[in-house]
């Protein structure tokens, strides 16, 4: 079968654009784009810094935007539950106060012959300490707990934007390295189209080939500079979003440090990947923490219109000045009982049924795409098993089929043509390869997140130092 340098070389471009497009969307974590900024930490030195995917992810953790941004979520929850917890705790004020005032009887309708209708003028000195404290009251009760069950999320919360920063910084490190891939390939392919050239020169020089197999030469040459510019364009780049996500100082230089071994599938059945991910999953846990805060804010609906006790009692001196004022106390007990609250109490209802369907339908939706995405990484997985292995074998094949090409053309045999053919297939068949490596690397720290274990588990399922 002949394959023409034009249809290769379309084939060839089709492939560099689908994989650049594919390695920009996977850098992403869907749906949550402050993964992708960090805030940056320290001074930039002018010492290439060596950057470890453990380094990576560790700072990820320590000055991502999407982690910093959940820790304080998680603070806000917490203070919400407090706010809530102060009505079920004592409140206790304390108050000093003195006065001087005059009183008029004729005011209270007192007007009595021999009693001056203006008393005063005379002072009042009261300081006391005032305690009001709830006895029972379900609407407070369900309230503190149902900011209880959020603060419970909103920790689940950060614990799976934690899973979801070492996935993006991971990705970020995967993207860096088959960019950089990508971009040592190009300079090799120059390298060989550079010694082409100069080999099709000589042998035009001689008079062995004809001028076509020199300016196809340089044609080639051309465009393999031009490929060049843009690996090395797409490196420089991938290479400033992960330092952005990672929260490096601004203007750092780096280089990775590690070249990520080729790690085996983890085993694992799907069977028991959707029972570690059901179990381990934060964003679950979460979802189902919200729903049963939801159920606990309709029972404080529900309390709302029941009755509820109060004690209020205060303590202190009262007397003319602070010397001779007196200890004097007050003790209430209070029964509140609603009796009509225009509906106010229907409303609520209504609302917190209505939260009630709705976290239950995110915990059920949530639970189905949990499924749904252990089956897709699996099937990912598989396939780009299969696509490393061929990739490989591709590879060695388009590269023993350039070396035989070269031969053939030294020696006069045949035109470069056949050597430009091969150069193309070459540069094809290590795209499909860097494609393939970063596929599979990619699915497994997929498959770490989604098994909810991304912390834990992605440095053993992509290898690299510790």
């Amino acid at each position: 079968m002949t394959i023409s340098v034009t249809s290769s070389r379309t084939l060839l471009t089709l492939t560099i654009l689908t994989l650049t497009t594919t390695l920009s969307a996977r850098a992403q974590v869907p749906g949550q784009t402050r993964f992708l900024g960090g805030v940056p930490s320290g001074t930039a030195t002018t010492e290439t810094l060596g950057l470890s995917l453990t380094d990576a992810i560790q700072r990820a953790l320590e000055h991502n935007l999407g982690v910093l941004m959940s820790e304080h979520a998680v603070e806000a929850t917490r203070g919400a539950r407090w706010r809530a917890l102060s009505e079920l705790l004592p409140n206790v004020d304390g108050r000093v106060g003195e006065a001087r005032q005059t009183i008029s009887l004729a005011a209270y309708g007192l007007t009595l012959p021999g009693i001056p209708s203006l008393v005063g003028p005379f002072n009042t000195f009261d300081a006391r300490v005032f305690v009001t404290q709830s006895v029972f009251d379900l609407k407070a009760i369900n309230d503190a707990r149902a900011e209880s069950h959020n603060v419970a999320a909103a920790e689940f919360g950060y614990k799976d934007t934690r899973d979801l920063v070492v996935l993006a910084a991971a990705q970020g490190y995967l993207q860096v390295l088959a960019t950089s891939a990508r971009a040592d390939a190009t300079r090799a392919q120059l390298d060989t189209a550079q010694a082409l050239y100069t080999q099709a020169v000589d042998l035009r020089r001689n008079g062995l080939v004809a001028g076509i197999d020199v300016t196809r030469a340089e044609v080639q040459l051309s465009t393999e500079r031009q490929r060049t510019t843009a690996a090395v364009n797409d490196l420089d780049k991938a290479k400033l979003r992960l330092a952005r996500a990672i929260g490096l100082p601004i203007g750092q230089l780096f280089a990775l440090s590690d070249e990520l071994p080729y790690v085996p599938m983890p085993e694992i059945t799907l069977e028991q990947a959707l029972a570690r991910a059901l179990g381990t999953r934060a964003d679950y846990q979460a979802a189902v923490e919200r729903m049963r805060a939801a159920e606990a804010g309709r029972q404080a609906a529900l309390g709302e219109a029941l009755p509820s006790v109060h004690l209020d009692a205060n303590y202190g001196a009262l007397g003319l000045t602070a010397a001779d004022a007196s200890a004097t106390f007050s003790v209430t007990g209070a029964v509140t009982v609603p009796i009509f609250q225009g509906g106010r109490t229907h409303g609520r209802l209504l609302e917190a049924d209505a939260a009630i369907r709705s976290r239950r339908a995110e915990v059920e939706d949530l639970k189905a795409g949990i499924y749904y995405e252990v089956r897709t990484v699996f099937l990912d997985l598989q396939a780009s098993t299969e696509q490393v292995a061929v990739a490989t074998s591709g590879r060695a094949l388009a590269t023993s089929q350039l070396v035989q090409a070269r031969d053939r053309f030294a020696a006069g045999v045949a035109d470069n043509l056949e050597v430009v053919q091969a150069q193309e297939a070459v540069a094809l068949a290590s795209e499909q390869y860097i494609t393939a490596l970063y596929a599979f690397n990619t699915s497994k720290a997929t498959l770490a997140r989604t098994l909810g274990v991304s912390e834990e588990a992605i440095r053993q399922f992509l290898g690299g130092s510790r």
